[in-house]
């Protein structure tokens, strides 16, 4: 795979530091987190509370409590789903997805390989990109 956007892709083989086995990982996560962060699902848009998350903080990821973002790169894109225009250095990592018709860059947590969301180059300054992420596969711990 490739890498875009600085991130690191995971091979099929690759090991994160944060590993469970798949019955593990059902027992530390909800249904809902499960799908999202280890089979690559999506959350319905306008369904996470954290899309209206304010405060200051740091949005953790929920499988591994990795911190992802600072609160600071927050914005509103409009889109159902917390959105940010950077990560925190070397919390995510990117790999390119085929699925549904289409190409897109996929983000997953450096530390345990969760899937979070996606990138698109259509964010604001300063950087220009928007991370789209599922709330669900995020935790928030404010400041």
């Amino acid at each position: 795979m490739k890498r875009l956007f600085g991130g690191g892709a995971p091979s099929p083989r690759e090991t994160f530091a944060v590993q469970k086995t798949e019955d593990a990982w059902r027992q530390s996560l909800d249904p809902a987190q499960y799908h999202v962060l280890r089979q690559h699902g999506t959350e319905r848009a306008g369904t996470s509370p954290l899309n209206g998350e304010k405060r200051p903080g740091t949005f953790v990821c929920a499988g591994c409590d990795q911190a992802l973002f600072d609160a600071a790169t927050k914005f509103e894109s409009g889109t159902g789903w917390p959105s940010f225009w950077q990560p925190l250095d070397g919390a995510v990592a990117t790999t390119e997805d085929r699925s549904f018709f289409m190409t897109r860059v996929e983000v997953h947590c450096s530390r345990c390989g969760g899937h979070l969301g996606h990138v698109f180059p259509d964010g604001p300054r300063p950087t220009g990109l928007r991370y789209c992420m599922n709330g669900v596969s995020m935790a928030f711990v404010p400041a």
